[in-house]
């Protein structure tokens, strides 16, 4: 079985996953990188992961973008993200096995559909295709819905998203953790840009000092709203609860989150997937996220795993944390469900295995057996 997967470049969240496809397959799994990490990334904590052995980088010569065109045509499954068209276009012509795998397309509302634009799209990227085997890869809960306003990808769509590494834990171990403690500990973590709103979290931390909790809220990231953060947390009288920590590698942060009792996710519909909360939930955090999240719809249940707010909501975001701040064996119990949605279900070699009994049965002209989780239907 022979598995490529064409992506802009690989990082942390992919990385999983793709060792995942190395043993699946004895090494018969490539990831073609079309062009390299930004410096953006880098300066958020990213590392450059060109080195890896099974990693073929298009953008060092000739010879490897002639391969890449090679591979497209010779694996028996090949996923594609964020790539150009041609490696699809190319395979399909073929009537080979494809999965595109892809974020929402409408953030700002599903109206673009009627955009020139946008028919454009659709009629030479996505419906050109209907009646071949491409499927489509829901990273998110409206990926599904958006393509479906579109006509695209009807009865071809399945549960998709990212696979940050799962660590297991302890159950004793990592809540004795987390109860070193003197204080409730919160943790927000993204970029401090307007679509992740860190502001509400800060906002919770100034209604949450006034009404006399103990806590520690620390949140990690950088970006353009780092001094309007900042200014909050002085103007608020908060430096001495909450901590604005700056950017940090992705092994740091799992080591704040395993120390953390609440994990906020603030980010609006604007955020496609979300991996933080995949790392979040694997390290027992009970989360409160925003329904407009695209992994909020796959990954949490209400009052199970973790907790929903409405989007724009900011009584309804308190009203979570309150439930949480006052009732710390919930806060436990939803931690602990919210790990065994990561170690049961979504984590990097499920979904390896997973697609690969898909793929069997999308050849045998039957669908997916599965219910619930990756590759289920969307």
């Amino acid at each position: 079985m022979k598995i490529t997967m064409y992506s802009n470049y690989l990082n942390h969240h992919q990385l999983p996953l793709c060792e995942a496809f190395v043993n699946l397959t004895n090494n018969q799994f490539t990831f073609v990188a079309t062009e390299p990490i930004n410096q953006e990334r880098l300066k958020l904590g990213y590392h450059d992961m060109s080195h890896y052995p099974f990693v073929l980088s298009t953008g060092e010569g000739e010879k490897q973008k002639e391969l890449a065109s090679k591979l497209d045509l010779e694996s028996d499954i090949v996923l594609l993200g964020d790539a150009p068209e041609e490696y699809i276009r190319n395979r399909v012509k073929k009537g080979k096995q494809t999965f595109r795998y892809h974020e929402r397309i409408y953030r700002n509302g599903r109206i673009f559909a009627l955009h020139p634009g946008s028919i454009k799209m659709a009629l030479t990227r996505h419906n050109t295709y209907r009646n071949d085997p491409l499927y489509l890869l829901c990273s998110g809960s409206f990926v599904a819905s958006d393509f479906a306003v579109l006509g695209s990808y009807i009865g071809k769509t399945y549960k998709w998203g990212y696979f940050p590494r799962m660590i297991e834990q302890n159950k004793e171990q990592i809540f004795a953790l987390k109860q070193k403690n003197q204080k409730l500990k919160i943790l927000w973590v993204a970029r401090l840009i307007p679509l992740k709103h860190p502001e509400l979290a800060v906002q919770a931390a100034n209604q949450l000092k006034q009404e006399g909790y103990a806590f520690e809220m620390n949140l990690i990231g950088i970006g353009e709203l780092e001094e309007k953060i900042t200014d909050m947390i002085h103007q608020y009288q908060l430096e001495d609860c909450v901590h604005l920590l700056g950017s940090m590698s992705p092994e740091q942060v799992r080591e704040q989150m395993d120390q953390a009792d609440i994990f906020l996710f603030t980010s609006d519909r604007h955020e496609g997937w979300g991996a933080v909360m995949n790392e979040a939930m694997n390290s027992c955090c009970a989360v409160v996220a925003s329904d407009a999240i695209g992994s909020v719809g796959f990954l949490l249940k209400h009052q199970k795993n973790g907790l929903i707010y409405k989007d724009g909501s900011f009584s309804d975001l308190m009203d979570n944390i309150h439930f949480l701040v006052n009732n710390t064996e919930k806060m436990k119990q939803f931690g602990w469900e919210a790990y065994l949605t990561i170690k049961n279900e979504w984590n990097a070699k499920e979904a390896a295995e997973r697609i690969l009994t898909l793929s069997e049965k999308l050849l045998r002209g039957e669908d997916t057996p599965y219910e619930d989780g990756p590759l289920s239907k969307a």
